[in-house]
């Protein structure tokens, strides 16, 4: 058990006990939502600056060992203690821990742990489902999932699946915003190389996301990059992220000279700074937070019209939406949307003003106020 810091707040009563688990062993989308819940209930149990006792909530994490949540946590440096349980297997580390009044299964192996774990000590557990494929209706997932104490959607094409499953109580709670931060000099220094990549009057059109097309889509990205090569000289697509079909996407967009591969970066603020537009072009995505993000900095997005977008993505209103899979589509919108100033500024408003709804302060408020029902704290 690690000790993440060394402050711990104290409380008149009881604090709620939460144990987060998140077994996966990259860190993607879902874990830094699992973060970014983590830093505001810590967030809420803060004492205020005139002394007032903050919330009586305590965390705790399970996560396998060497799992980049570990770092990542640490480089929250929040004010109150988050204890970090390592183990070896997925199905390690349900003794020698304090208990915890509520377990939050935060992806698939997570779930599996959190019902043997109700198994073993009667901690009841809830999920968080993510990917907007539905669950299998297998034997494991009908067990697992029933005996969760409530099915937690991030997107309202999720909730459905849940929902016509009737294995139990679900509610909808969507991700969040990250606030990511940005250097102004570091953002002016990209700025300038991109401006002297493209021609004149560069327009960066960006995208972020894990290098895999079955899900991602970006060989629609170089379709569209390939049809405006010719039409629209002053176009720039970046893509930001690493995957398994990296090598492959080098290879298919070699003749492009108005695409470039950036490789994973961790200041993903710096670089939607540097966007003039943002295509997602998804073929499956449970909502696609990173949107959030992108909205946040101000970029106007042009998405594929699948799964939860459309919760974050209001056609011609927050961004554009388009047709998955079809890059003639994309390649239009992106092209419409570059000519025209007022229109991007008109969607830039309306998607900052409806963030409200995806802030981590919203997503903490939502959760504990399912936690301390579910474990009657």
């Amino acid at each position: 058990m690690t000790a993440i810091t060394k402050h711990e707040t104290a409380s008149v009563s009881r604090p709620l006990h939460v144990r987060h688990v998140n077994l996966a062993r990259g860190f993607r989308g879902g874990e830094r939502q699992t973060l970014n819940l983590i830093a505001d209930l810590a967030r809420r149990a803060k004492p205020s600056a005139s002394g007032e006792a903050g919330a009586p909530i305590r965390q705790s994490l399970v996560c396998l060992q060497d799992s980049p949540l570990i770092s990542e946590l640490a480089a929250l440096e929040l004010s109150v203690t988050v204890e970090v349980i390592e183990i070896s297997g997925r199905f390690r580390g349900h003794f020698g821990q304090p208990r915890a009044d509520i377990v939050h299964a935060h992806e698939a192996k997570a779930v599996h742990w959190a019902w043997l774990h109700q198994r073993l000590t009667g901690t009841p557990y809830l999920l968080t489902r993510r990917v907007p494929q539905p669950v299998k209706d297998k034997a494991f997932n009908r067990l697992t999932y029933r005996a969760a104490a409530c099915r937690v959607a991030i997107s309202s094409v999720i909730e459905s699946h849940l929902r016509e499953r009737h294995w139990g109580e679900t509610a909808l709670i969507p991700s969040t915003l990250a606030h990511l931060p940005s250097d102004t000099d570091a953002v002016a220094q990209l700025r300038e190389r991109f401006g002297n990549i493209a021609k004149a009057e560069t327009q960066v059109v960006g995208h972020v996301g894990a290098l895999v097309d079955r899900h991602k889509g970006q060989r629609l990205l170089i379709e569209a990059a390939r049809l405006l090569r010719e039409s629209h000289p002053q176009l720039l697509f970046v893509c930001l992220g690493a995957g398994e079909d990296e090598a492959a996407f080098k290879a298919e967009s070699a003749d492009l000279d108005n695409l470039i591969w950036e490789g994973f970066h961790t200041n993903v603020g710096d670089y939607l700074e540097a966007f003039d537009l943002f295509a997602f072009p998804s073929r499956n995505e449970g909502l696609g937070s990173i949107l959030l993000d992108v909205m946040d900095h101000g970029v106007p997005v042009i998405a594929s019209n699948v799964d939860g977008i459309p919760d974050i993505v209001h056609d011609d209103q927050t961004g554009v939406l388009v047709p998955g899979g079809d890059a003639d589509a994309l390649a239009a919108a992106i092209a419409s949307l570059a000519a025209d100033a007022p229109r991007r500024e008109r969607l830039v408003n309306c998607a900052r003003e409806d963030l409200t709804r995806f802030t981590p302060c919203a997503m903490g408020k939502a959760y504990l106020a399912l936690y301390r029902r579910l474990a009657r704290v």
